[in-house]
């Protein structure tokens, strides 16, 4: 054979392979985060590619297969603790695939979807392990205590479904005998959210401070401020760095009966001379300030870079939404959102600068709860150099947490739930006018009834009680004749 052709059909053969190589879907990262109901792998990719999942039983395993990618990060420097995953190994598989390998510790139901690029990363495969029958959260409420929460509800919904008038009670024809229970006594439980999480840093400051990490820390202070105070315990709907999606945190906070949710953020915009606190609660009717509006867009598009859907429509979320924001029942509830935003407010107005000196109003995603008073709390602009630092401060970040909690707990000292240690203290500790009367271990309502010469059901209508269930130590308030 000639010569010059044997050299041309080497130099082709030699050019083929880097050219292929280069076509493949090179894994350039992987990145875990560990959650306590899930865990999310997320493969970094230099361009799209076809991915098939499936699980293997003795030993427990979890099979990624990629078609025509190789690997090209370092699978032994990933952390795996607190996931499922004991081990994470890789081959090739059918001479241009990659085959992923995860040795698992327990059941997992797997899911995972595409990303296309976005401003911080690029193609990305997600791979979510949910683990079958764990809670979202660390320390779930207690059943008794979810029990109660419960009733407490279902007796204040015909109020709030009438606009706020007392009970309907129907008349009954047998007499309320049900003896007085012993007081609940429960405690007030405060929902905190840290935004962000995870693969989604949130806004980034001029000198890389994140976002997910200045509220995780304002938001553990705060945790300790609320389980330190008798008569209160927090919830954390995200307690390490991982995400969750902005549907699943209002349903982890009514899940888990919260009395109050609160979304901690840092603020950002594209100047950095914007500074001070911002307290925001849901606004039916769209924003109150073009400020707010911008905000609340971009907080909502976290689902995008956190990759809760590949294919996820904001718009359509927000049609399936309206018929929420139409309940009665929101008006309740943004009206109490909108009080304790206020207390909240001139508490952090003693501590920092305030952006705006009102309670903002907004559609944040996270605060379309049709039950739970909610507030979004952007305690400082980020993207300004000076703010940035203070952020970072942690007696700053103790002054943030106080004022915030300050004003709950004056809400709450005001406006406890009927069932609270609060609620108990208060009756306790205030002597009752003359057309009040504190219940007595054996009471009955109907016994009350004809004591102050009224009919069960007025006597029901005036305390707004959907039942007979009454409490030790409780006022009722007794109506006129």
């Amino acid at each position: 054979m000639n010569k010059w052709l044997i050299r041309g059909l080497l130099a082709a053969t030699l050019l083929w392979f880097p050219l292929a190589d280069l076509q493949a879907a090179q894994v350039e990262n992987v990145r875990l985060w560990a959650a306590p109901d899930h865990a999310r792998l997320v493969f970094d990719l230099a361009s799209p590619t076809q991915a098939n999942i499936f699980a293997l039983d003795n030993p427990r395993r979890l099979v990624i297969d990629l078609d025509d990618s190789r690997m090209a990060a370092d699978l032994a420097g990933i952390d795996l603790g607190g996931s499922a995953i004991s081990r994470i190994r890789s081959g090739v598989r059918d001479g241009s695939g990659l085959r992923v390998v995860l040795e698992l510790e327990r059941e997992v139901e797997p899911r995972h979807f595409s990303l296309a690029p976005n401003d911080q990363y690029g193609h990305r495969l997600v791979v979510d392990l949910e683990y079958p029958g764990e809670s979202a959260v660390q320390d779930p409420i207690d059943p008794i205590e979810a029990m109660i929460r419960e009733q407490e509800i279902a007796a204040n919904r015909p109020r709030v479904e009438s606009g706020g008038a007392p009970a309907q009670v129907t008349p009954e024809p047998a007499v309320a005998l049900q003896k007085a229970q012993p007081h609940p006594r429960r405690d007030i439980i405060i929902a905190i959210d840290p935004g962000h999480g995870g693969e989604d840093p949130g806004a980034i400051g001029p000198n890389g401070t994140r976002e997910k990490d200045v509220v995780m820390e304002i938001s553990r202070r705060l945790q300790r401020l609320v389980d330190e105070a008798e008569g209160f315990r927090a919830v954390m709907i995200r307690d390490g760095d991982y995400y969750i999606g902005l549907r699943q945190r209002t349903q982890i906070a009514r899940e888990q009966k919260a009395d109050f949710f609160v979304s901690i953020h840092a603020d950002a915009f594209t100047s950095p001379r914007p500074n001070g606190s911002s307290v925001y609660a849901l606004s039916q009717r769209g924003a109150t300030s073009e400020t707010a509006q911008w905000l609340a867009a971009s907080e909502n598009r976290a689902d995008l870079i956190g990759g809760v859907d590949g294919n996820l429509s904001l718009r359509d979320k927000d049609e399936v939404l309206r018929g929420v924001l139409l309940d009665l029942t929101m008006t309740a509830t943004l009206n109490d959102s909108l009080s304790i935003g206020g207390q909240v407010l001139d508490q952090l107005g003693r501590v920092n600068r305030l952006h705006r000196s009102r309670v903002e109003q907004a559609g944040f995603m996270v605060l379309k709860s049709p039950d739970i008073p909610s507030l979004l709390i952007e305690t400082g602009f980020i993207s300004n150099p000076d703010e940035e630092r203070r952020l970072r401060d942690s007696s700053h970040q103790q002054s943030l947490a106080r004022a915030m909690f300050s004003g709950l707990q004056d809400h709450f000292r005001r406006n406890p739930p009927p069932a609270s240690l609060l609620a108990w203290q208060r009756d306790n500790n205030r002597s009752t006018g003359g057309n009040e009367y504190r219940i007595q271990p054996g009471d009955t309502l109907s016994q009350i009834a004809v004591r102050h010469n009224v009919s069960t059901d007025r006597l029901k209508q005036a305390n707004e009680l959907n039942g007979d269930v009454i409490r030790v130590g409780q006022v009722l308030r007794i109506p006129r004749t």
